[in-house]
């Protein structure tokens, strides 16, 4: 498994760190496009298990979202408030009350509810690389050290369960440990950074609005990143999936990738519209 693991991980950075190296934007466009196909299949499959027509609904979906983005008529801002406020409405509430069952109407338009979601996750990734591919990996940065604060963390102190029901590997203490440690990261790539990280996302917000909104706006965006995950996690639960799909070997789907990252992007998408 690790060896599958592995060798996914770099062929897939063999694709992408040349675009984002070149900062080349068709490539960039033809490449996001790809795996939002991949993972609005993946949606609707979480959503309708065992479904015959995810593939042609995910065309469908991708073909719309291609034309929209090489013609530039992705309203990235329409997205994102969009998003956001759907995971304020919908999303994070039902980590609580729960999904609707399996084969209804609401659970139908939910599916179709949370497509929107990852529209608005991919609008924000372009737009996002739009103002550099630096830009769009400092953002990409905090939920990844968020992860992985939160895994050494949870590992060796957590005790009290965070969500059980829907991911029972989360402790409260995995997800304190993940936001100190983007907390204190931030903190230092502002303080000791210099030119080479000025145009980040952790320095921009800081030198645009001080210290305090910085370190609200990583809270917010850790908090966010759990919110995501659980999300996924509550559908593959629902839905008996251990993962999402086996496109990437070793690593499961898409979304079991970026299902963190669909609330978040939208956020660092707006509040980056205003630096």
């Amino acid at each position: 498994m690790l060896k599958t693991r592995v060798i996914t991980a770099v062929v897939l950075l063999a694709v992408l760190l040349p675009i984002l190296y070149f900062n080349n934007f068709t490539a960039f466009a033809v490449v996001a496009t790809v795996f939002f196909g991949a993972a609005i299949w993946e949606c609707f499959r979480l959503f309708n298990p065992g479904t015959q027509n995810a593939h042609i609904i995910a065309l469908l979906w991708t073909a719309a979202f291609a034309v929209a983005l090489f013609t530039d008529r992705i309203n990235t801002s329409f997205w994102a408030a969009l998003s956001l406020a759907l995971w304020i409405a919908r999303f994070a509430p039902s980590l609580k009350t729960g999904l609707p069952p399996l084969g209804t109407p609401t659970n139908t338009l939910l599916s179709l509810v949370y497509g929107f979601a990852v529209v608005g996750c991919f609008a924000a990734i372009v737009e996002l690389y739009s103002y550099s591919p630096l830009f769009l990996l400092s953002v990409l940065a905090i939920v990844w050290v968020a992860d992985i604060g939160a895994y050494f963390a949870g590992k060796a102190f957590g005790k009290r369960k965070l969500a059980p029901s829907i991911s029972p590997g989360k402790s409260w203490e995995g997800a304190i440990g993940g936001g100190i440690a983007v907390l204190v990261l931030g903190a230092l790539s502002v303080a000791f950074g210099g030119p080479a990280l000025a145009n980040t996302f952790a320095v921009r917000v800081q030198h645009s609005y001080g210290w305090g909104v910085l370190l609200l706006v990583l809270a917010v965006m850790v908090a966010a990143s759990i919110v995501g995950d659980l999300f996924e996690s509550q559908l593959k639960r629902r839905a008996g999936m251990k993962d999402s799909s086996n496109l990437l070997p070793g690593h499961g789907g898409v979304l079991d990738r970026i299902d963190a990252l669909i609330p978040v992007l939208p956020l660092a998408a707006l509040i980056g519209s205003r630096l």
